[in-house]
C-alpha cells in the first residue's frame, strides 16, 4: 500500500475536479500531519470528502483503515452519503465515519475487560447520571446538581482524576464537586457504566497506559481526519494524539475564528499545540467563501479582526457584493419581535422566496418567546432549533424506562431508572452493592438480583425490595408476551391498553409527581404522562401493536426525531450557538446589544482581580467569535435589532448597542423602525395594509 502521492502527478485526478487552487492541496498532501484552516462557508466537507475518496480510490488506502471524525451524528452522516455517492462499487465498504463518541463506544465494546467493564457495560445519559449526583450531593437544588455536573463533565474533559480535582478547587462549586466526583466515579464503575465523558476518557487513557491496546489501534487506523477541529477538547486532542502515533497520518479541518463551546470545555489551543507537538505541520487555509456576499464577510473579516490571531486569515467571495447590512434600533423586545415578523412577512412577498429562506438567531433561549408570540401573531409558520423533544421531558423518559425494562431487562440504565422513579425502598447503598455484584459475575443489574450469591451481600431489609421490583416486572413480562428461552413462543400477550393502565396505577406516579413538585408544575407533568399513555393506547388500537412492538416503535421514533428529516417550510429560530455549520438566504440578528450579545455573565472573580480581567477578556473574545458565526450564516442579506431598554424580573434595563455593531463599520448604519410609536395593533394593521395587493408567491 503506497501512503504517499506525488500532487503534480495527481492534480488532473477527478477526486479534485473543480476544487480551487488551495482546497486541491488539501486534499493532495500526504507528507505528515495537515491542519486545514477552513473559514465559514469555504468548502470543509467536500475537501474531507474529496480526501477520502481519494485515499481509498487511488492512494491504496484500505477502507478499514480510515477514520473520519465529526460531532455530530448529522454531520457523520451526510459525510458519509457524500463520500458513497463520490465512490463507486463497494470501495467504501468498512470505512468509519463517526462521531468521537460513537468511536469511544466502540473501543470501549472491544476493550472493556482491560477497563474492568463488562462487554455490555451501560452508557448513563445526562439525566441518569444527574440523578446519581442529586444523591451523592443529599440536595434537591437543582442548580446546584447541574453545577457540580458540569465540573465534573470539564475536569473529565481535561482528563482531571479526582485526587488532581483537590488541588485545583477554588470555588464553592467546585468544593461541591470534589466531594463528590470520587464517589461518582466508583457509583459509575459498581454500575457498570459509564457517562457521556468517559466514551473519550476511558479509551484516551487506556492507549496512553497499554502499549498493546495503542499499537492494535494505530495499526487499525493508518489515516485519520477530524471536522471541526477547534471544537476538540484537551481529551480528544490526547485520543487523536494516541490514535496517530508516530506516524501522525491525519488532517485536521477547523477555524480558529468559530471555535464557540469553551463552556463544555473545548479549547481554540489545541490549534496551537498541534504547531508545537507537530514541528512538520502543514497548514493550509482555506479563505474563498461560497455563501455569502461580500457585504456580510466584509463585516465578518471587520469584527474577528479585533481577537488576537493565531492564524491570519480573511474570507471573501465572488458572489458580489450584495445588498447592506442594516441596523435597527428598537424600543423593547416586543417592538423588535413585531418588527421581524413584519419584515420578514413582507420580505417573503417582495423577495417571491420561501419562509424557510429565513433565519432569526440570538443569543439566549429567553428571547425566543417574545418572537415566538410575535411571528404567531402575524400567522408566520417557524420551528426552533434545539427544542426539547416530548420524548426527551424527563417525566415521559421515567414512564419509557419502565416499559425498556419489561422489553429487555438487560437495560441496566432503564432498570435504576425504573427503581428508583418513584424511589420503592431501593436506595444508592443497594444499587452500589448489586452493581459490584453484576458486575463481578458479568451479568445484568436484573439478572444478579435472582441470584444466591446477591442474598449474602445484601440484608434482607434491602433484598427484599429490590426483588419485590424485580418479581413485579417478571409478572409484566409474562403478560406481556417477553419470550424467554425454552419457554412456549405461541403465547399471546394481553392488550397493550391493559398493561399501560395496569402499570402507570402500580407505579403510583401521579401521587409522587404531586410529593416532588408544586400543584402547576405537577399537573404540567402529568398531563403529559395522560399524553404519552393516550399516544401509546391510540398507537396500540390502530396498528394492532402489543406493549413490546409498542415500545420497539417508540424508540424508533425518538431515533427519528433527531434525525435527518426534511427542513418544514418554516422560519427558523435558533441561538447562535445551534446555528452554527446552517446558512441561510436572509438572517435577522435580534438583541445585539451589550450585556446579551456580548454575553458578560460574571465579571469577577473573587479576591483576583488579574485572573478577573482575564476571564472577561477571553469571554469578549468567545462572544466575538459568536457574533462572526451569526454573521457568516447571512448569504444574502443580514438585519441587526437591538434594544433601548430591555425587561428583566419586572424591570425595564436601559440598554446600548453592541460594541460588535461599531466594530463591523456599521455604528453609522441605522434604518429607523417605520413603525415606531405604534401600537402592536396598529403594527397589525399596517401589516395587513403593506400585504394588500400582494399576491402569493412562487416557491424560490
Amino acid at each position: 500500500m503506497s501512503q504517499s502521492s506525488s500532487p503534480m502527478a495527481s492534480a488532473n485526478s477527478p477526486w479534485v475536479a473543480g476544487l480551487n487552487p488551495r482546497q486541491r492541496e488539501a486534499v493532495l498532501h500526504l507528507d505528515g500531519p495537515c491542519l486545514v484552516l477552513a473559514g465559514a462557508g469555504s468548502g470543509k466537507t467536500r475537501v474531507i470528502t474529496q480526501k477520502v475518496a481519494w485515499l481509498l480510490a487511488e492512494c491504496g488506502y484500505d477502507a478499514r483503515h480510515v477514520v473520519a471524525l465529526t460531532f455530530t451524528n448529522k454531520a457523520s452522516n451526510e459525510m458519509l452519503h457524500r463520500i458513497r455517492q463520490v465512490l463507486p462499487g463497494r470501495q467504501a465498504r468498512g470505512l468509519t465515519v463517526s462521531t468521537f463518541h460513537s468511536l469511544g463506544v466502540r473501543m470501549l465494546r472491544e476493550e472493556a475487560p482491560r477497563l474492568g467493564l463488562k462487554p455490555h457495560f451501560s452508557i448513563l445519559d445526562a439525566d441518569d447520571a444527574y440523578s446519581i449526583l442529586q444523591e451523592l450531593l443529599a440536595t434537591t437544588d437543582k442548580a446546584r446538581i447541574r453545577a457540580v455536573q458540569h465540573t465534573i463533565s470539564l475536569w473529565k474533559n481535561g482528563l482531571v482524576e479526582p485526587e488532581a480535582a483537590e488541588r485545583l478547587a477554588t470555588s464553592a462549586t467546585e468544593a461541591d464537586a470534589v466531594r463528590v466526583y470520587r464517589s461518582y466515579r466508583d457509583t459509575l464503575l459498581a454500575y457498570q457504566a459509564v457517562d457521556f465523558d468517559d466514551l473519550i476518557r476511558l479509551p484516551a487513557q487506556l492507549l496512553e497506559r497499554d502499549a498493546e491496546a495503542r499499537e492494535r489501534w494505530q495499526s487499525r487506523v493508518r489515516y485519520l481526519l477530524v471536522d471541526e477541529y477547534q471544537d476538540t477538547n484537551a481529551c480528544q486532542y490526547h485520543l487523536l494524539r494516541q490514535l496517530t502515533g508516530p506516524r501522525a497520518m491525519f488532517t485536521a479541518v477547523g477555524d480558529d475564528d468559530q471555535a464557540i463551546y469553551a463552556w463544555r470545555g473545548a479549547t481554540v489551543e489545541n490549534l496551537a499545540r498541534l504547531t508545537t507537538d507537530y514541528p512538520q505541520l502543514q497548514v493550509i487555509k482555506l479563505e474563498q467563501n461560497y455563501r455569502s456576499v461580500q457585504t456580510v464577510l466584509a463585516a465578518a473579516n471587520r469584527v474577528i479582526s479585533h481577537n488576537p490571531k493565531l492564524f491570519e486569515k480573511s474570507l471573501w467571495s465572488e458572489l458580489g457584493a450584495g445588498e447592506a447590512i442594516t441596523v435597527t434600533p428598537m424600543e423593547n423586545e416586543e417592538a423588535e419581535a413585531e418588527s421581524i415578523a413584519m419584515r420578514i412577512s413582507a420580505a417573503r412577498f417582495e423577495r417571491r422566496c420561501d419562509w424557510r429562506d429565513f433565519a432569526v438567531l440570538y443569543r439566549s433561549n429567553h428571547q425566543a418567546r417574545v418572537i415566538e408570540q410575535a411571528l404567531r401573531q402575524c400567522k408566520v409558520p417557524y420551528t426552533i432549533s434545539g427544542g426539547q423533544s416530548f420524548f426527551d421531558k424527563a417525566e415521559v423518559r421515567d414512564i419509557l424506562a419502565w416499559l425498556r425494562l419489561i422489553a429487555n431487562d438487560d437495560d441496566d440504565p432503564a432498570f435504576i431508572r425504573a427503581v428508583t422513579t418513584p424511589r420503592r425502598g431501593v436506595g444508592q447503598g443497594t444499587l452500589h452493592t448489586l452493581g459490584n455484584y453484576a458486575g463481578q459475575r458479568q451479568v445484568s443489574l436484573f439478572a444478579a438480583t435472582f441470584e444466591e450469591g446477591l442474598a449474602v451481600q445484601l440484608p434482607e431489609r434491602q433484598l427484599g425490595p429490590l426483588r419485590e421490583f424485580a418479581n413485579y416486572i417478571n409478572r409484566m413480562q409474562w403478560r406481556a408476551g417477553v419470550i424467554r428461552p425454552g419457554q412456549n413462543a405461541q403465547r399471546a400477550s394481553e392488550s397493550a391498553v391493559t398493561l399501560l393502565d395496569e402499570l402507570i396505577k402500580a407505579i403510583g406516579y401521579e401521587a409522587y409527581l404531586y410529593d416532588q413538585f408544586e400543584e402547576r408544575a405537577a399537573q404540567a407533568r402529568w398531563q403529559n404522562v395522560l399524553d404519552l399513555l393516550d399516544w401509546l393506547k391510540r398507537k396500540s388500537e390502530d396498528d394492532g401493536l402489543g406493549l413490546l412492538e409498542l415500545v420497539q416503535h417508540v424508540a424508533l421514533i425518538t431515533r427519528l426525531e433527531r434525525g435527518e428529516d426534511e427542513e418544514p417550510n418554516a422560519v427558523k429560530l435558533s441561538t447562535l450557538h445551534a446555528a452554527k455549520g446552517l446558512e441561510f438566504p436572509h438572517v435577522y440578528l435580534a438583541g445585539v446589544e451589550e450585556g446579551l450579545l456580548p454575553h458578560l455573565g460574571k465579571d469577577a472573580e473573587e479576591g483576583d482581580p488579574e485572573r478577573a480581567a482575564e476571564s472577561l477578556a477571553e469571554r469578549i473574545q468567545e462572544e466575538r467569535r459568536l457574533m462572526y458565526v451569526g454573521i457568516t450564516r447571512a448569504q444574502r442579506s443580514l438585519h441587526i435589532s437591538w434594544c433601548r431598554k430591555r425587561r428583566r424580573a419586572r424591570e425595564d434595563l436601559v440598554r446600548e448597542p453592541s460594541r460588535f455593531i461599531a466594530e463591523m463599520g456599521l455604528g453609522t448604519d441605522v434604518v429607523p423602525d417605520p413603525n415606531a410609536g405604534m401600537s402592536p395593533k396598529d403594527r397589525l394593521g399596517a401589516l395587513k395594509a403593506m400585504l394588500q395587493g400582494n399576491s402569493e408567491p412562487t416557491s424560490a
